[in-house]
């Protein structure tokens, strides 16, 4: 895949947590309220942008082959919720950063306690802190404050420990193209922000 560095260079703030409030929504459950033509043009332009466009192809092939979002919830379900005998991959960093595998393990408490030592918290009790979604969501409001320093610390010390075991567990399982994209994307632009800081002034 191109690097998409041409795309990158010169992003503001609010552009940068532009880029993960939509990765961000692209990874909870597929709604009709959301993932509808505005979406899938936004998702194609971007895909685009970054150079990557067999991918964009790719995905329009198969938008083109049959209505979304349904094949969508019924992947999303697969991979993230509900299979059998196992959930292929569980959309929580605790999963992955504890030795026993147990959801709200010490790295989401970690996780919840970073999010209130910046000002942040849960809207809802029942919401699991170190979720995919929601931490994306943390890194766009980060971004969007300005906050680069506590942006890149919480990627190297609570997200890019764990992503790349939750991407691998998707790639090797994963049915439906979206999915696969989605979180090469994530890789993609987590990695960048975290290498280069694709949101900073520096050309």
């Amino acid at each position: 895949m191109p690097n998409g560095q041409a795309m990158i260079d010169a992003n503001t703030p609010a552009e940068v947590a532009g880029y993960y409030r939509f990765l961000s929504r692209s990874m909870t459950f597929p709604d009709a309220a959301w993932f509808n033509d505005g979406y899938w043009a936004a998702l194609c332009a971007l895909l685009n942008a970054v150079g990557w466009q067999e991918e964009a192809w790719e995905l329009q092939d198969r938008a083109a082959a049959g209505p979304l979002p349904e094949p969508l919830r019924i992947e999303y379900t697969r991979l993230f919720i509900n299979a059998v005998p196992n959930v292929i991959a569980p959309p929580y960093g605790s999963v992955y950063l504890s030795d026993d595998g147990m959801l709200y393990g010490p790295s989401a408490v970690l996780t919840k306690q970073f999010y209130r030592e910046q000002g942040f918290d849960l809207a809802g009790e029942a919401d699991i802190p170190d979720h995919l979604a929601l931490e994306l969501e943390f890194l766009a409001l980060l971004a969007e404050e300005g906050r680069k320093e506590v942006e890149e610390h919480f990627l190297r010390l609570h997200f890019r420990p764990w992503f790349p075991l939750f991407q691998a567990r998707v790639l090797s399982e994963v049915r439906h193209p979206f999915y696969r994209v989605m979180v090469n994307l994530i890789d993609f632009f987590t990695r960048e922000e975290l290498d280069n800081g694709f949101g900073s002034d520096e050309t």
